[in-house]
């Protein structure tokens, strides 16, 4: 029961985090993540989707953690790498998404979408079957580094963001702001659906101890 239940989890967040990433890739213009920056130059000078670029990426970072620390990579993760690329395209071929209308609503949208990324992060990683590739990734270079997370994941995405500036991704200002809006609200999603992941643990521990007693 408990591995559904945390698979349930797994799955609905993933779904909210790439329906969060979609709509803030239809906003571009004031400024995306630096990873979909990056993913977005690759889509606008290579082609292929912008879903795929993010499994491609995905894949090299799994294989990187992979060689430096094998503990960070789950079955999760690898899911991830693959379901968050193919929501994102999913969505987009759809189109539902509110898309950029050049107005103050096209702010409201992208706030929403990266609340909603927040949120959906902060989901799928309670569920604790796997880091997301690009966490696993700067987990594991702070392992080897010794350096902090926060100091490896600011070189790591400020590294990101150059690389796709150079290649003419969506830089603005939302950019340099994405993280000060997201981090918190991931933080507090994960940690209040942390306790009911555990909370269904204990109790379906519980329900197993008491149905061996009888």
């Amino acid at each position: 029961m408990i591995n559904v239940f945390r698979w349930s989890i797994y799955f609905i967040g993933i779904m909210i985090f790439s329906m969060g990433i979609a709509i803030t890739v239809n906003m571009q213009h004031l400024g995306i993540h630096p990873w979909d920056v990056l993913n977005v130059a690759l889509f606008d000078l290579v082609g292929l989707s912008i879903g795929s670029w993010t499994i491609i990426i995905s894949i090299v970072l799994i294989v990187i953690s992979w060689t430096l620390d094998k503990s960070y990579i789950k079955i999760g993760t690898f899911l991830n790498a693959v379901l968050v690329g193919a929501f994102v395209d999913f969505y987009m071929w759809l189109d539902f998404l509110p898309k950029a209308a050049g107005s103050w609503t096209d702010i409201v949208s992208i706030v929403a979408g990266i609340v909603i990324m927040g949120l959906g992060g902060g989901i799928y990683n309670s569920a604790g079957v796997g880091s997301g590739p690009r966490d696993g990734f700067m987990l594991s270079i702070s392992d080897k580094t010794g350096a902090s997370i926060g100091k490896v994941r600011i070189i790591t995405e400020s590294a990101v963001l150059v690389l796709g500036l150079i290649l003419s991704g969506p830089v603005f200002i939302f950019t340099f702001i994405f993280t000060f809006i997201q981090s918190p609200i991931f933080e507090r999603t994960y940690l209040q659906m942390r306790r009911v992941v555990e909370w269904a643990s204990l109790t379906k521990k519980q329900y197993s101890n008491s149905s061996n007693l009888g």
